[in-house]
């Protein structure tokens, strides 16, 4: 018993020994810590620049990938279109190539294939503007000359040649000769 009792019983000099020793401990592991939490911490920063980097080269991606594809709508844009007009240059080839047609055939094949174009023209929201009788609109028409008219002044006494809209928006204006007061 006299052994445990020393064990259990430490001299003054002993507990400074182990004391000491404690904050040895303490103290490299107060050293240790904010090695670790550097180490940590640049791991973090590292992850931080990964996705970054990520991020950045997916809107790198998505930027290239929009130019392409509005490069493709722009390339193909009027495809439905000129495909519909493809139909109407097949008429107009057809009716060429007959060798025996009458003027009446072809006025036929003409109206024919007018008729082809004012569809595929309406099948694109394409719209005449054809306004005899109407009053001037410089929005909408060119006036190419005005004469002296029984009309009433600012109308239109005639198209020389109908101007069209696509999608209420003016393609092109119609010329008229629009009347003045006498």
């Amino acid at each position: 018993m006299a052994d445990d009792q020393n064990t259990e019983e430490q001299t003054p000099m002993q507990t400074e020994e182990n004391q000491e020793a404690q904050e040895t401990e303490q103290l490299a592991e107060a050293e240790k810590a904010p090695e670790e939490r550097i180490a940590e911490l640049e791991q973090a920063l590292e992850e931080a620049k990964a996705q970054v980097l990520y991020v950045k080269a997916e809107g790198e991606n998505i930027r290239r990938r929009s130019f392409e594809d509005i490069d493709k709508a722009r390339k193909f844009a009027l495809e439905k279109f000129s495909g519909e007009l493809l139909a109407v240059k097949d008429s107009l080839d057809a009716a060429l190539a007959v060798e025996s047609a009458t003027v009446e055939s072809y006025k036929d094949g003409v109206e024919l294939t007018a008729k082809q174009l004012l569809s595929v023209f309406e099948k694109f929201n394409i719209a005449e503007i054809n306004p005899v009788e109407e009053k001037f609109n410089p929005n909408m028409h060119q006036a190419i000359s005005t004469i002296e008219s029984d009309a009433e002044p600012n109308t239109i006494v005639s198209v020389l040649q109908k101007g069209y809209t696509l999608n209420d928006r003016v393609l092109r204006p119609a010329l008229v000769v629009v009347s003045k007061a006498k």
